[in-house]
């Protein structure tokens, strides 16, 4: 059973840098064809793909959020991270981890809420 953990600060201030990390457990995230990825969602709005980072290293984006967001990987302790620069009171969200295939998330982390707010 695969299982994934978001941690990370709950509350940061307007202009600095969210990072979050996500630790899996059950499954390796250097396992072929897995792609693990960052989801968000707004308060009152429905889910953001943000962006993921593959098996094999490779990274992706939303376009929307390309400029600001980079995702980096720690396959010692299998987990990958979340950074996002210059937040403002807009991404103030839940953000998940999943594993993803075939464009399909099947686990997902409970989530952790983040608020940005001075």
């Amino acid at each position: 059973q695969v299982q994934l953990q978001e941690s990370g600060p709950g509350l940061v201030k307007p202009s600095q840098t969210l990072s979050l990390t996500c630790t899996v457990s059950g499954g390796s995230i250097t396992t072929n064809y897995y792609y693990w990825s960052w989801i968000r969602q707004p308060p009152g709005k429905g889910l953001e793909w943000m962006g993921a980072i593959a098996y094999s290293g490779g990274t992706y984006y939303s376009p929307s959020l390309k400029s600001r967001t980079s995702i980096s990987r720690d396959t010692s302790k299998n987990q990958f991270t979340l950074q996002l620069s210059s937040v403002t009171p807009e991404d103030t969200a839940v953000y998940y981890c999943a594993r993803v295939r075939s464009y399909t998330p099947d686990y997902w982390g409970q989530g952790t809420q983040v608020t940005v707010s001075s």
